[in-house]
């Protein structure tokens, strides 16, 4: 009986940290959603100016519903927060997991965690500075004669949102390489014979995620092909040191 309540204390210590770390991150984001809510219309016309940059001459965006004008950039302005809070989030799941590992374990989990932060970070700067000028630029120009080009401010947010995410998630690609490989369920050497198998994978993630056009989907499946091929040399060179370190005789000083 005392061991019992011995495990469900645990477990309620364990319940009450993992609530304190999701408050705190919800914290985060709210703070910075309410430092970032004065700006919510210029974040917008950020957000906005790939798209308005191809659009012909006195065109402008519109607002299909009676509250898209106020809601839209606040919705924007949220997600903004929960973006620039994800360093602090997952540093939070990294202080709740930590404890649970043993210590060649943190030392793997560290650059893991910097590594698939960054990588997040620079598929949605790829995606807004690369991507998004080629596409809206294709589409404006494939409009037909006659047809004014003006698109709903709403849609146009979740457009733009799904695919940040979308090359947010798919930059982590060399990450998800590296830990298949180290955990032992795949061998680099299977990684580099399945070569013709990733890149077709490759284009049909870039069909299903991106605009029905044969650029944007190019745009995708390209780079997910070279973060694959990252995450094989990574792979590589991380098998190779493992294997030398468990050749290395392990000697005891005699005092």
């Amino acid at each position: 009986m005392e061991s019992e309540s011995l495990g469900e204390m645990g477990w309620m210590s364990h319940l009450v940290e993992l609530r304190n770390r999701l408050l705190r991150s919800v914290l985060a984001v709210l703070l910075l959603f309410l430092g970032l809510v004065y700006f919510s219309n210029p974040i917008y016309s950020c957000l906005a100016e790939p798209l308005m940059r191809h659009l012909p001459a006195g065109s402008q965006m519109i607002a299909i519903e009676v509250a898209s004008p106020f809601l839209t950039p606040f919705k924007l302005t949220f997600a903004v927060a929960v973006f620039l809070a994800v360093p602090f989030i997952l540093y939070q799941a990294w202080a709740f997991v930590a404890p649970g590992l043993y210590r060649h374990e943190r030392r793997v989990f560290i650059p893991l965690l910097l590594a698939s932060t960054i990588l997040f970070y620079v598929g949605i700067a790829f995606a807004y500075f690369a991507v998004f000028p080629v596409i809206f630029g294709f589409m404006a120009a494939a409009a037909p004669q006659g047809v004014a080009v003006m698109t709903d401010i709403s849609h146009y947010l979740d457009f733009v949102l799904s695919l940040l995410l979308a090359f947010g998630a798919v930059f982590e690609v060399p990450i998800l390489t590296l830990l298949l490989v180290k955990s032992g369920a795949v061998d680099y050497r299977d990684l580099k014979e399945k070569r013709p198998y990733a890149i077709v994978a490759a284009f049909i993630v870039g069909a299903v995620l991106t605009p029905p056009d044969v650029i944007s989907q190019t745009l995708m499946a390209v780079p997910i092909w070279l973060l694959f091929e990252v995450g094989v040399v990574l792979a590589y060179f991380s098998t190779a040191k493992s294997s030398q370190d468990a050749e290395t005789p392990v000697t005891q000083d005699i005092g």
